[in-house]
């Protein structure tokens, strides 16, 4: 895709001075150049043009409040000179997998005083003995290096200075604190699921304490009831016995041992 046909599509009917990102990535360059970019776009922030096949940004327009700028997978090696003049304000620029060898080819970035995140992954340049050492000294406005700091120390996800942005305007104005009553009220939530867990879990024991001792009482009911049944048993046996014998004739082996005695 072209860069012209695709700088129309990322409009989308807006107006060049309405857009403040822009991304024309893997599209198709004029002849290794940038085409279609204007003045125009004149508060563009951030702007992206990653594997266009791009020889020379000898064409990039003026552009005072650009401050992120990606030329990632190109073929840039030299001609940065133009950057300090077009685009002043700059503080994040990637350079990584471009045809840059020499230390001296980034020198004219000493011409931007803002710029505190160089990016030169892949580059034949930093195959070269001191490597970051140098690119320090020679940029001491910087303060990462391909993601690491001088001391080594890996750069945050969002780095308030290498994106220029500082302290973001939502938390001036209390919205930080809506999102902190927020998240105590959430605390505050789950607390009260938790005690109720407690709550249902103590009733849960309760109620298998009641259950053992119904268990236990009916248990010694039943065994008090099995041995008044025994005894009835044993009682209705013998007056079953002695009626038995009488209807006989014959005496109760008891009555016949009473009159022995007697």
């Amino acid at each position: 895709m072209e860069m012209i046909r695709r700088l129309t599509l990322e409009l989308r009917n807006k107006k060049p001075g309405e857009v403040k990102e822009l991304v024309l990535d893997n599209c198709l360059s004029d002849d290794g150049k940038v085409i279609g970019l204007s003045s125009d776009f004149e508060n563009l922030e951030f702007l992206s043009m990653i594997n266009v096949s791009l020889m020379s940004i000898s064409n990039l327009p003026k552009l005072n409040k650009l401050r992120k700028l990606e030329l990632s997978d190109n073929r840039i090696s030299g001609g940065l000179e133009v950057l300090a003049e077009r685009t002043p304000n700059l503080t994040h620029l990637n350079l990584s997998g471009n045809r840059i060898k020499d230390i001296n080819t980034l020198e004219p970035l000493k011409k931007l005083p803002n710029l505190r995140s160089l990016d030169l992954f892949n580059c034949e340049v930093t195959t070269l003995i001191n490597y970051r050492e140098s690119v320090f000294t020679l940029l001491p406005q910087l303060s990462y290096l391909d993601g690491f700091d001088a001391d080594d120390q890996e750069a945050p996800d969002s780095d308030p200075e290498a994106d220029g942005d500082g302290v973001e305007d939502e938390y001036e104005n209390g919205e930080e604190n809506d999102d902190y009553e927020e998240d105590d009220l959430d605390e505050e939530v789950i607390d009260d699921e938790d005690d109720d867990d407690d709550d249902l879990e103590g009733e849960e024991e309760e109620d298998g304490l009641d259950d053992e001792v119904r268990i236990s009482t009916i248990t010694e009911e039943d065994e008090d009831e099995d041995g008044e049944d025994d005894e009835e048993d044993e009682a209705d046996d013998g007056e079953k016995r002695k009626r038995n014998l009488e209807d006989e004739g014959e005496e109760d082996p008891e009555d016949e041992e009473d009159d022995e005695d007697d």
